[in-house]
């Protein structure tokens, strides 16, 4: 339960005596999950650090926000909740649905791989009763695997990140107003993506980002998070572990090479890291794809 503490979206609806939690699962990745219901509730949500996609699974005709009580929900429809948003409940009659939480380390990563864009440009855009039919299908395939399974948990963290990765690429805007100060220039950001995109079976130690950059390790450090979303080492992992995922899914490469193309001293260095950030052995993952 140590993600979903600092959730605040299932904390709100942890505290309502109405809702009822029917699974939840910590996915790896800054990935979370829920299934709820609930019924005659009033439920507020102010500013939470993360952000939730949620699909009503039942019910919902009900269901409205405070300030639009003539916009209605109805099973298949999703809201999309960014960070630091704020918004009002009233849910009329009995309802079913799911959540996923996204950690804005992950929303940083998704950014920049598939958007080319610095995370702190961008903004997850705010919206209510969403009809989106791939959306939809994805949550009740999530929702129908058994999330206590460590095979189906695996699989529903892939579906959790195409859910992410759909909402990137279709429900994200840039930031109006905003000015940044400080991280990378975008010639810069893309040399050191490309760069460990490149190298990520080799050493990648921070004195030689820097030098890409012709930057000192320290002033270095800090222009990549601002411009990342997350520090230079968070980064290489990431991409490391995504990598290997891959040729996990797509290769019948034995577990040494890949931990070796992925840049892992070890066999064993690459199991501990694989299971710390997904909750499995790199063999499990593999088997649950098979």
């Amino acid at each position: 339960m140590a993600q979903f503490e600092h959730l605040q979206v299932f904390q709100s609806m942890s505290r309502s005596p109405h809702a009822r939690l029917h699974a939840h699962a910590e996915l790896g990745d800054g990935l979370a999950v829920a299934r709820w219901s609930n019924a005659h509730d009033a439920r507020d949500y102010l500013a939470p650090s993360h952000h939730t996609l949620s699909c009503y699974l039942a019910g919902g005709t009900g269901t409205f926000r405070r300030e639009r009580p003539g916009d209605k929900g109805a099973p298949d429809k999703l809201c999309i909740l960014p960070a630091e948003h704020q918004s009002a409940w009233i849910i009329n009659g009995e309802i079913q649905l799911a959540h996923l939480y996204i950690e804005q380390e992950q929303f940083a990563l998704g950014a920049v791989a598939l958007l080319d864009r610095e995370p702190r440009s961008l903004q997850l855009q705010e919206a209510t009763f969403v009809e989106d039919a791939e959306q939809a299908v994805r949550f009740r395939r999530l929702c129908a695997l058994d999330w206590r399974e460590p095979g189906e948990r695996l699989l529903a963290s892939s579906l959790a990140h195409e859910l992410l990765d759909h909402a990137l690429l279709n429900q994200v805007g840039l930031r109006q107003g905003l000015r940044l100060k400080g991280g990378l220039a975008p010639l810069q950001r893309r040399r050191v993506r490309d760069f460990i995109e490149q190298h990520l079976s080799e050493p990648l130690p921070l004195s030689q980002l820097a030098a890409l950059c012709a930057l000192s390790e320290y002033h270095f450090a800090r222009m990549f998070q601002a411009s990342f979303g997350l520090p230079p080492h968070r980064y290489v992992l990431a991409r490391r572990l995504a990598h290997a995922c891959r040729l996990l899914r797509q290769s019948a490469l034995p577990l040494g090479e890949i931990a070796l193309d992925s840049g892992f001293a070890s066999a064993s260095h690459f199991s501990n890291r694989f299971r710390q950030a997904l909750g499995a052995t790199p063999g499990q993952y593999r088997a649950a794809f098979r």
